[in-house]
């Protein structure tokens, strides 16, 4: 399994300090839904302490977890794709405080910083590459454990 990389290390210095002058500081108290499956996709956010939840609707009454983030984790993709809509939702789990992104302006600066823009995206398909990879593993381990008990 890949490691998983955190967006702001990731990005050399100079990158790094041009996106963090576009960061604003936000707090979200625990149960708090960040945003919902289908919602407009406008911003991101990284995590600088608490825990956050993505969840997926499967049911009209049930949703599952179906990844934990923590500090330095990316919290959203979704901004950066067409068409710009949230593929799940997400719920602090606890108590959280993170950098917020306007994805407007990140893709402005983007398109004046391309090392930024470069930089960005192969960071955002890693994140995502390894969630993929997590989110596999963790299906053929329940369908192994079903499996089992089914026998």
């Amino acid at each position: 399994m890949t490691n998983a990389i955190k967006l702001l290390t990731a990005l050399p210095p100079p990158q790094r300090a041009g996106l963090m002058t576009l960061a604003r500081e936000v707090s979200f108290p625990e149960d708090a839904r960040i945003f919902e499956a289908g919602g407009t996709a406008d911003r991101f956010w990284v995590i600088r302490s608490g825990a956050v939840s993505l969840t997926q609707q499967v049911t009209s009454h049930q949703r599952v977890t179906v990844a934990g983030l923590g500090a330095g984790d990316l919290l959203g993709w979704s901004w950066l794709f067409p068409p710009y809509q949230w593929d799940f939702g997400a719920e602090a789990f606890s108590p959280v405080r993170a950098y917020e992104f306007d994805a407007a302006a990140v893709l402005k600066l983007c398109e004046e910083d391309r090392q930024l823009g470069m930089i960005l995206v192969r960071s955002v398909a890693e994140i995502l590459a390894h969630r993929l990879e997590t989110t596999r593993g963790k299906l053929m381990e329940q369908y192994t454990t079903r499996r089992r008990s089914a026998l």
